[in-house]
Formats: C-alpha cells, sequence, structure tokens
C-alpha cells in the first residue's frame, strides 16, 4: 500500500489509507480534524504503522505537558509493529523527541528526507522542530532541495511550496516568499502556511495596510471553523492594527475570534498572553483579561519543555499579579539550566534573564529590565518561534529604555524598528519619547 505521494507504508489496508490520506492533508493544511481521521486509520488497521506515528507527531509537536504522554503511548504502539526503513527513521526522530533531544530529531528527519523527499509529514514535523529550535531558515533549505523532486500536480505540492515561502520569509527573502506564498495560497485556498507567510512578510516589511486588506480578502478561507490554527492568524491581524495605532480594533480581535477560536495547548495560549502584553505596554486596561487568561495556562508550561512558552505563561502569570507562580516558574527554570537537558544551555543563558528581565520590567524597575534584556538579544532565537513572535521582547526592551529615561538606548532602538517599520505609530511614538527625554 502507498500513501497519496506514492511512499510505501506498512500494516496498512486499502480503507486505512484512504483515512490516512485524509488525516495527512489535514494536518498540513491545518484544515480539518486531523487527529480523529488518523483514528479512523488506526482502527480500519491497528497495525498501520504511520497512522498511529503521524498521530504522535501532533501530540509531541504540541510541545505541551498535557499530550505528551499521548505521543509516548502511540510511539510505543508503533514500535511494536512491522516497519519499512521509512517508518524506523520516523520512531528514531519522536524517541529523540520525547527525550528533549531536538537538534537529533531534525538531524534524524534531514537525512531522512535526502532519501524520502516526499514524506510530507516528516517535512511537516522537521519545520516544526526548527521554528522550536529559532531556526527556521533550514525550512528554506530542506524544503528546496526536495521540490525539484515533486511535481505540481502531485497532492501536497502546495504544502511544500507553502513550507519553502515560510522559510525565505524567516530567511529575510521577503519578496519571494510573498510571491510563492500567494500561489500556494491559490492551489490551496484552506492551508494555513501561506496565509500566515504573508502575514508575516507583511509585519516584518511594514505593510500594515496591505496586511489587513491581504487578511479581509482571504478570510472565508483562513477562518473556516475547520480551520484549527485560526488563532494565530487572528493575532497577525491584531498586531497590524497595534501598528496603526488601532487599539480598540486589536482589543476587539482579542474579546472575540482570538478567545473564540483558542485551544488548551500551550502554542494556542501564547497567542493570548502576546496581545495583551502588547495592549499592556500600551496603555490598554486589559487587567480582568489576564486574570481570566490565567487559568487557562495551567499545566501547560513546565520549565522546560519549551523556553518559548514559559515566556508567554510568565506573561500571563505577571499580568494577573501572581508573582508568585513567576517565582515558581523561575524555579524549574533553574532546574534545566543545572541539568544536560538539550535546552539547559538556552534556559540558562537565555531564558532566565529574559523572564527576569519582564519581571523587573513588570514591577516598574526599568533600568534593571533594560539590563537583564539588552544583552540576551542577540540570542534571543534560541527560545524558539519566529522573528515577529520574539518582537515582544525587542518592544519590550525598547519601552523599558524609554521609561527609565536611558535616551541614548531608548533613540537607537527606536530608529532600528523604525527602519525596519517606518509606518508603525507604535515605533513613531517610541521615537518621539526617547527624544524627548532629557540629555
Amino acid at each position: 500500500m502507498q500513501d497519496a505521494q506514492g511512499q510505501t507504508v506498512s500494516g496498512a489496508t486499502a480503507e486505512a489509507v484512504a483515512h490516512y490520506v485524509q488525516a495527512a492533508r489535514a494536518y498540513n493544511l491545518g484544515y480539518g480534524d486531523a487527529p480523529a481521521l488518523f483514528d479512523a486509520a488506526r482502527e480500519a488497521s491497528p497495525d498501520f504503522v504511520m497512522a498511529h506515528l503521524a498521530k504522535a507527531w501532533m501530540f509531541a509537536l504540541a510541545n505541551d505537558p498535557t499530550v505528551l504522554v499521548q505521543a509516548r503511548s502511540l510511539v510505543q504502539q508503533a514500535a511494536s509493529l512491522s516497519m519499512n526503513e521509512r517508518e524506523r527513521g520516523h520512531v528514531t526522530a519522536l524517541q529523540h523527541v520525547l527525550a528533549g533531544a531536538r537538534a537529533a530529531a531534525v538531524a534524524t528527519l534531514d537525512a531522512l528526507l535526502m532519501r524520502y523527499p516526499f514524506d510530507l509529514v516528516a517535512h511537516q514535523a522537521a519545520t516544526l522542530l526548527d521554528g522550536y529550535l529559532g531556526r527556521f531558515r533550514w525550512v528554506r533549505d530542506r524544503s528546496a532541495r526536495a521540490l525539484p523532486f515533486w511535481s505540481k500536480d502531485m497532492p501536497g505540492y502546495g504544502g511544500m511550496l507553502a513550507f519553502h515561502g515560510f522559510g525565505l520569509e524567516e530567511a529575510g527573502d521577503y519578496a519571494r516568499a510573498e510571491d510563492e506564498s500567494r500561489a500556494a495560497a491559490e492551489l490551496e485556498p484552506h492551508s494555513f502556511w501561506p496565509h500566515h507567510t504573508v502575514a508575516h512578510v507583511m509585519e516584518m516589511t511594514g505593510r500594515p495596510e496591505d496586511g489587513l486588506g491581504w487578511m479581509v480578502a482571504r478570510q472565508p478561507f483562513w477562518s473556516a471553523p475547520e480551520n484549527v490554527t485560526q488563532v494565530h492568524i487572528w493575532w497577525h491581524r491584531s498586531l497590524f492594527h497595534l501598528e496603526l495605532g488601532q487599539h480598540a480594533e486589536a482589543l476587539a480581535i482579542y474579546d472575540g475570534p482570538l478567545l473564540d477560536t483558542l485551544r488548551p495547548l500551550a502554542l494556542n495560549l501564547c497567542n493570548a498572553s502576546a496581545l495583551l502584553w502588547r495592549l499592556d505596554m500600551l496603555g490598554c486596561d486589559v487587567s480582568d483579561r489576564w486574570r481570566d487568561l490565567l487559568p487557562r495556562w495551567e499545566g501547560h508550561a513546565d520549565g522546560r519543555t519549551l523556553m518559548f512558552n514559559d515566556l508567554h505563561a510568565a506573561m500571563a502569570e505577571l499580568g494577573s499579579g501572581q508573582t508568585e507562580l513567576v517565582e515558581r516558574r523561575l524555579g524549574w527554570m533553574r532546574e534545566t539550566a543545572a541539568s544536560n537537558a538539550e535546552m539547559a544551555g538556552c534556559y540558562r543563558d537565555v531564558g532566565i534573564p529574559l523572564v527576569e528581565g519582564f519581571v523587573a520590567f513588570h514591577r516598574g524597575a526599568y533600568q534593571q529590565a533594560l539590563n537583564l534584556l539588552l544583552p540576551v538579544r542577540f540570542d534571543l532565537w534560541r527560545i524558539g518561534g519566529s522573528n515577529a513572535q520574539r518582537d515582544v521582547v525587542d518592544w519590550t526592551l525598547a519601552e523599558a529604555a524609554v521609561r527609565a529615561g536611558s535616551r541614548e538606548v531608548a533613540t537607537s532602538l527606536a530608529n532600528e524598528r523604525l527602519g525596519l517599520r517606518p509606518r508603525s505609530a507604535v515605533n513613531r511614538n517610541l521615537l518621539r519619547r526617547a527624544e524627548s527625554i532629557a540629555a
């Protein structure tokens, strides 16, 4: 039996493969109930190795302690079955992820994809893992070496093109990223990735009006109920409103579609924290919203799984005034930093001073926040996430410099931000306030 891209799959029946093809497509697009479809494939054929493994990838890549146990169970089920070389590569990569060794997992998948360039599930897993490692540009290179083997009429080609487009965007090749992602959106109108990439391009090149135009025109596609990742697109839309000084519109997105589409997973919850923190810095009254958000974070970020998640959980704890919870989180992070875990260096060198800097900012110790945040900005990529997501740190740093009265640093950072986004109301306001600081 073969999947939609012609790869041999072990232990499957024709009925199971039909379910699996639908599931893999739903997973790639972020459109549809992929877990249920993978379950249908598993029920139709309990020995179907990739049905177990692909669902395991969904849970393992959520980077959420609440679902990792399910990923482990699925990998254990698959490991006892008869499988081929490609599938054994998936098992090895998943075992690395579940042991906290993301870099080893990507290395395994990278070698696998040189031999099996049509493995769309492996491409997606490697893409997300590189994102958590803060090195999305490798997505560009991995998909670039595979695309020449694909034909445009092959199922999944639009998804591969979308991966390449996003890799181009994170590497700063914005024009090509936009062109390829628009083309991918035409091929796969309901796909999360191309809509996401064009939003990134317009965010990073300072085109908020164009970004809103793109989102409004394409909203029937990316905001359909079946789009399981639409919360992140709503978050991007809110950023364009912030750049234009439209705080009420961004707040309305938070209160409406963002909360309505927020799922109980760490990476979903990060969107809510990230928007509220920005609104808070802009002087909007969001205190009640912090208190409502905080319980949703319970159990979803544990100080060792992903630093990106811990930062956003800490935002909710600070915004809610629960400083004891932040101190507990810092304790977990210090334990990770002192361990031999792959993430130890990230937590030690970047994560701890980053959260301590946010704590200082929240309590009004702006010079201390500046001293803590300024040195770590050069290694910020290590916490994971995209350039647009990590911008909350640079924005907080610039705001700390202004509030600390550090005129030279504040004007430098404001001019740096304006160089990227000259039409940003936020950045113009930062520069105006920085220049008003007495020399």
